[in-house]
């Protein structure tokens, strides 16, 4: 019993560390009583909050993530989902399997926030919506023509789907409530769930914003680009990024018509992109078979792998899958030090094409659309352990999402504060320094040097009758009061300044029954 006890007060003391604020300060140094009285009380209330948190994290947060171990020279990425399977409970053992429709495929997938409901659309107009819980079919409707992309609106209610022509917005039971047709046809959607903005990309370049509860077209600008098939929202800013053909990824908002980063990634075109949960990481993959790592605060390249990759995606845990051909490779960075390795990796059947690639929300699970159908693989690591219910729910009521909807709405974030560094936001701007006039003496003495130059210039020799010395003299001067101009009209506006200052703050001084004298006095 007191060994378990000791171990316990071990675990705890390791969680009040990493929740403390650094290490505590030096207060035997400290002549001040008062400073060190008061920073003795701070080092009381940090150490007290440690501790709270400390237990809280022991209530709330059960569940540990864990990664694949390998023992010896056991290698990771050899470990096969069969083995996988053999070793993980029955419910975990449910999110591993293969939806077979090759007449309908390729197929692309969305996950809702809280990894609950999955939307899959298939080339040939098949859409389905599932429920990953029960793993049960909600509706499947067919549209009778090419789906491209399929995205979940802010709630697993609405789904947009890029069909031939135009998108269009369906609920949960199939029916048909909207066609934008201002989009164009479309060939990839992302919505922006903090600002309920539909973003689209059309075959002709097209970038579409769309305000979704108000059905107002936000922003329509021409990329210039060409056609592109890259298009990645990032999570931290709200900025959309678009990968095209020349090598560059072009990053957008809809309140500026003009890119707000455009950089050279690849010498080939890029074909797929995908943003880390914190924003600050940037995954692309180009043509000529590299994948790169772009720190996006400093905007550098820190690491490049190579390899071909179709389709992105990034974990909530930072996990990276790229998808190509009929193989699927997960990369992690274990080290904490942006530097990414070999994880996982998994082969579907020869002859299936991944088309995309996509981890679903606080599950260890990838889903991957192929043309063939789509499958389930299990990737330990990958997903939250820990949900907060505020923020997304698997287990919502239907009361509990209408309530979150009304939240959402109200707190629903304006186009304008779609920007790169949104820590700005509710920021003052610095006051500019006042620049440093010259002083009298100063210009003076820039007059002076002027009036110098010009006296040395040379005059150029005139026609017979124009060169006297009297001609040349008056020539001269000319050019000395063309230089000492500037100097004195400077001059003439300061003593005009100083007149009207002077001039209002005698009338201020006055009472009101004797301005009028002065006023007929200065006149």
């Amino acid at each position: 019993m007191g060994a378990k006890e000791e171990n316990g007060d071990g675990e705890m003391d390791q969680t009040v560390k990493k929740y403390l604020r650094g290490e505590a300060a030096n207060l035997e140094g400290l002549q001040d009583k008062k400073l060190k009285g008061q920073l003795a009380i701070r080092e009381e209330l940090y150490g007290k909050s440690a501790k709270a948190a400390a237990k809280i994290e022991k209530w709330l947060l059960p569940s540990e993530g864990g990664y694949l171990e390998a023992e010896g020279i056991e290698k990771t990425w050899r470990i096969k989902q069969e083995s996988i399977a053999r070793e993980v409970d029955i419910l975990s053992l449910r999110n591993q399997y293969d939806i077979i429709l090759p007449e309908l495929g390729p197929y692309t997938l969305d996950f809702t926030p809280n990894g609950r409901y999955m939307a899959a659309a298939g080339r040939k107009g098949h859409l389905a919506v599932v429920d990953m819980k029960t793993l049960s079919l909600i509706k499947e409707i067919q549209v009778r023509e090419t789906v491209r992309d399929v995205v979940y609106l802010h709630n697993e209610l609405f789904f947009a789907a890029a069909q031939k022509k135009y998108p269009y917005i369906y609920n949960r039971d199939g029916t048909e409530l909207h066609c934008l047709k201002e989009h164009g046809a479309v060939s990839r959607l992302q919505f922006l769930k903090n600002h309920f903005l539909l973003a689209s990309i059309n075959k002709l370049g097209q970038l579409h914003y769309q305000d979704v509860t108000m059905g107002e077209m936000v922003g329509n600008y021409r990329t210039g680009s060409g056609r592109t098939d890259a298009m990645q929202v990032n999570p931290f800013n709200g900025v959309v990024a678009l990968g095209h053909s020349s090598g560059t990824v072009t990053m957008w908002k809809p309140t500026s018509a003009a890119p707000l980063v455009k950089m050279l990634c690849h010498p080939g075109p890029v074909s797929s992109l995908a943003f880390h949960p914190n924003g600050h990481l940037m995954a692309t993959s180009g043509k000529e078979k590299k994948i790169k790592i772009w720190d996006l605060r400093k905007f550098e390249v820190i690491q490049t792998l190579s390899g071909h990759a179709k389709t992105l995606n990034f974990s909530q845990k930072g996990l990276l899958a790229a998808g190509t051909g009929s193989f699927v490779q997960i990369l992690g960075d274990f080290s904490g030090s942006q530097n990414y390795s070999r994880y996982m990796s998994h082969s579907i059947s020869k002859g299936y094409q991944v088309g995309k690639v996509l981890f679903r929300p606080y599950e260890d699970v990838l889903g991957i659309g192929h043309s063939m159908g789509w499958s389930s693989i299990l990737i330990p690591g990958s997903g939250e352990p820990n949900f907060d219910s505020w923020v997304a729910n698997p287990f919502e009521t239907s009361k509990q999402r209408r309530e979150k909807e009304v939240h959402s709405l109200l707190d629903k974030l304006p186009p304008e504060t779609i920007m790169l560094d949104p820590t700005k936001v509710g920021t003052v701007r610095p006051a500019r320094k006042k620049e440093k006039k010259p002083t009298k003496e100063e210009r003076e003495a820039e007059m002076e040097a002027a009036v110098e130059a010009a006296k040395d210039t040379d005059i150029k020799k005139k026609t017979k009758g124009r060169n006297k010395p009297s001609k040349r003299a008056q020539r001269r001067k000319e050019i000395i009061d063309r230089a000492k101009r500037p100097f004195l009209e400077h001059r003439v506006e300061e003593q005009e300044t100083f007149r009207k200052k002077h001039k209002t703050n005698m009338e201020t001084e006055m009472p009101k029954s004797l301005q009028r004298f002065v006023r007929q006095k200065a006149t």
